[in-house]
């Protein structure tokens, strides 16, 4: 993806690309008369990392979640109903990025999948006006001492509204 330069003392300019670990990959929908399909993961796809468990999380119309930091379990995530927002924010020689991402299945645009590696931060929150779900395909079995919390507050990032 994105790679960025920045002076650190005595060393010039230094490439830094932690956002490597983030990757969009469009999906599928296939119409039918009866209900559409909606491809979520093949284990050939760019960005499958083994299969350890796979499970849906919801949230609400502007409620957020995160911020979050695996360090063993690769994220591929897909959002089959509503619209979220994924904020994933790395730091590379004490400089943040930040990359904001919207998935939905409202267009194909939208619907995407998002793979994020360990060792990114990760916060997401609920835009649609009704349910709001995603789909992690997680690379490993869910495991607490692989990730670390941390409070919104602690990173910050400004949420565009959610009026208009």
């Amino acid at each position: 993806m994105r790679a960025w330069r920045h002076n650190v003392a005595g060393y010039g300019a230094v490439l830094c690309s932690a956002m490597d670990g983030v990757l969009i990959t469009p999906l599928k929908r296939i119409a039918t008369s009866r209900g559409d399909v909606l491809h979520g993961m093949k284990c050939g796809d760019p960005g499958f990392a083994g299969f350890g468990e796979a499970y849906f999380s919801t949230v609400n119309r502007g409620e957020t979640k995160g911020w979050k930091q695996h360090t063993r379990m690769t994220l591929n995530l897909v959002v089959p109903v509503g619209r979220i927002r994924f904020v994933i924010c790395a730091e590379c020689k004490g400089v943040r990025e930040f990359r904001d991402i919207l998935l939905s299945p409202e267009s194909d645009e939208l619907y995407q999948r998002l793979t994020i590696s360990p060792g990114l931060w990760m916060a997401f929150r609920g835009e649609g006006n009704t349910t709001n779900m995603l789909l992690n395909v997680a690379s490993i079995h869910h495991d607490p001492a692989e990730a670390r919390n941390s409070p919104l507050e602690s990173i910050p990032w400004n949420w565009p509204s959610l009026n208009g």
